[in-house]
C-alpha cells in the first residue's frame, strides 16, 4: 500500500514542493480529508502503539521473530486463546499457554481498527470473557488493512453483519499503549497496553 510505504520511510523527495502547496490553501479552505489508512495510522501511534506493517505472511513472522529478539521473550511463555491463531503461528517457535499467570504477552486479533482514534476494537472472539487488565500487560496484534474502518459505530456494525447468528459479547477498545506514568488524565480508569501491531496487506 503506497500510503504506508509513503508515512514509513518511503517519502516522496518532492516534499518540500508538497509543503508549498499545502500551504498556499485559504484558511476558509475545507480541511483535506487523509486517508482513513493514513489516519489511523497516525492516531495509533499517536496513543503510543507500535506499527509493523507487512506485506506477506514471511514479513509478519520475521517481524514477530524481530519483536520477541528486541524485548528477550525468545523464551517466554506466550497467551494464545484463539486456536486458529494458534495454527497459523505453529511454525514462528512460540511457546504458547493458555494460563494467563504464565505468559509475558498476549498474541491476538482484533476485530476492527478505528481510523478516527487509532484503537482496536475486540471481543469475546479474542479475550472471552477475561477483562482487560487480567492479560498481559504486553500485547502482540496481528490485523489486516481490510479491518481498518471508519468509527466504533462502522466497527460495530461490521461485528453484527458478520455474526447473524451470534453476536459476540465482551466488546472493548483499547486505546493507550502507554505506560500508566505517561497517560494522561483522559485515560483514567483504562487499561494501557504495551502493543505490537502486525498489520498485514490484504486489498
Amino acid at each position: 500500500m503506497s500510503l504506508f510505504r509513503k508515512i514509513f520511510g518511503f517519502k516522496s523527495e518532492n516534499k518540500d514542493e508538497e509543503l508549498i502547496k499545502s500551504n498556499e490553501r485559504g484558511k476558509y479552505m475545507p480541511e483535506i480529508k487523509l486517508p482513513i489508512d493514513e489516519r489511523f495510522t497516525i492516531n495509533f501511534k499517536a496513543n503510543g502503539g507500535k506499527f509493523l506493517y507487512c506485506e506477506n505472511l514471511d514479513e509478519i513472522f520475521q517481524n514477530l521473530q524481530n519483536i520477541l529478539v528486541e524485548n528477550q521473550w525468545e523464551n517466554k511463555n506466550v497467551l494464545v486463546l484463539d486456536d486458529q491463531l494458534e495454527s497459523k503461528f505453529k511454525g514462528s517457535s512460540l511457546q504458547s499457554t493458555r494460563k494467563i499467570s504464565d505468559a509475558t504477552f498476549f498474541l491476538t486479533t482484533c476485530e476492527n481498527l478505528i481510523a478516527n482514534d487509532g484503537s482496536l476494537l475486540i471481543s469475546s472472539k479474542q479475550i472471552f470473557e477475561k477483562k482487560l487488565r487480567e492479560l498481559p500487560f504486553n500485547f502482540i496484534v496481528f490485523a489486516t488493512t481490510s479491518q481498518i474502518v471508519e468509527s466504533i459505530g462502522e466497527g460495530l456494525r461490521v461485528i453484527k453483519s458478520k455474526s447473524r447468528q451470534k453476536i459476540p459479547t465482551n466488546i472493548t477498545t483499547i486505546k493507550h499503549f502507554k505506560s500508566v506514568d505517561e497517560k494522561d488524565f483522559l485515560s483514567y480508569g483504562s487499561s494501557a497496553k504495551n502493543l505490537y501491531l502486525l498489520l498485514l496487506e490484504d486489498l
